[in-house]
């Protein structure tokens, strides 16, 4: 071989040796991708009730994590355990890497942590935990919910300091909190509003249950209207109940009854479902809500399951949120600050 070719030849096989060596090691993959893939990594979000405002924030805080970290986002509506279990096989079959999911039933938890398992979906149950076969609740699924017991107890709180504003006393006031003890999270919500009124010096034969059939305005509306045909005598009311519709319909039935804001004082949970009800010229009964982070659990539980995928970061098994009290004189200004209205 001619001496000149060969002065052309050794610098071209050296370059061409080294670019092989350097593609042998580590690349780093795209934002929002995984190493080995140029697909965006995709999630899925499943909701019980689509089309309740809290679950629609939900959807808003997720889908702008999927804005600003890269990632494609699918949402689903799951009314029932059916539904469940055929958004997660769409899921997989659309090759999906992670599920963040509020069940309808925390008994499906079993079989929703199986089916994910098996489709190779990394999971994140928000809002309510799973509950196992042995009715206790999953804790080796990742969760992110809310310090239900805290919120209970500041509802509690709220409502004591507000009967002594109004200077009533133990010995006309009582309490009406309805319940739907078959969610455990609703029942963790109202017994920590129990404790702390009775910690404000309430005698506990004051509180009066009023269960729910159905979690909704029309079952706690039912349920308080039986309970006042039977304490008609009481002067004054304290309501507390899980979320804002147990508290709304029980406003609702002590205005059917004559009682309003004069007489009562109500505090709910949730501050989304209450917004028009804060709204009103006239003030209702309704005096405030524990509002909740929907961001952190729209964006947050996304956060982490993007980055337990994309970077193998994996999240605690157990993440807790509190709220902040919203009332006619601060919530709008609450609202805007956690990103709920403009």
């Amino acid at each position: 071989m001619h001496p000149a070719f060969l002065r052309y030849l050794y610098p071209l096989t050296a370059a061409l040796t080294g670019l092989l060596l350097a593609g042998c090691g580590k690349s780093e993959a795209p934002a929002g991708k995984t190493a080995n893939s140029t697909a965006p990594i995709t999630l899925g979000f499943m909701v019980k009730q689509p089309e309740e405002p809290w679950f629609q924030l939900e959807w808003k805080f997720a889908e702008k994590a999927a804005k600003d970290l890269g990632f494609r986002l699918l949402r689903i509506g799951a009314t029932d355990g059916e539904k469940v279990l055929a958004g997660i096989d769409s899921l997989a079959a659309g090759g999906a890497k992670g599920l963040v999911i509020c069940t309808p039933d925390t008994r499906l938890g079993p079989a929703i942590a199986a089916k994910a398992k098996a489709a190779g979906l990394k999971l994140i149950a928000v809002d309510d935990q799973f509950i196992g076969a042995d009715g206790k609740p999953m804790t080796a699924v990742h969760y992110l919910g809310i310090s239900a017991a805290k919120i209970g107890e500041s509802v509690g709180q709220t409502l004591a300091a507000e009967m002594k504003k109004r200077g009533w006393t133990a010995a006309d006031t009582a309490v009406c909190v309805t319940t739907f003890d078959e969610l455990a999270t609703a029942r963790e919500r109202t017994e920590g509003a129990l404790r702390a009124l009775a910690a404000a010096g309430l005698p506990e034969k004051n509180f009066h249950r009023a269960p729910m059939r159905t979690p909704d305005i029309p079952g706690s509306f039912d349920a308080v209207t039986t309970l006042l045909t039977r304490q008609g005598s009481v002067r004054n009311w304290l309501v507390c109940g899980f979320n804002d519709n147990a508290v709304l319909g029980a406003v609702r039935a002590l205005e059917g009854a004559g009682i309003g804001a004069d007489r009562a004082a109500a505090v709910g949970i949730n501050g989304t479902d209450c917004i028009v009800e804060l709204e009103k010229p006239k003030p209702t009964a309704f005096h405030g809500s524990m509002l909740l982070s929907a961001k952190d659990h729209g964006y947050r539980t996304c956060e982490m399951l993007f980055r337990w995928i994309r970077d193998g970061m994996e999240p605690p098994l157990d993440s807790r949120t509190t709220g902040v009290l919203i009332t006619r004189e601060n919530f709008r200004q609450v609202l805007k600050e956690q990103g709920v209205r403009e």
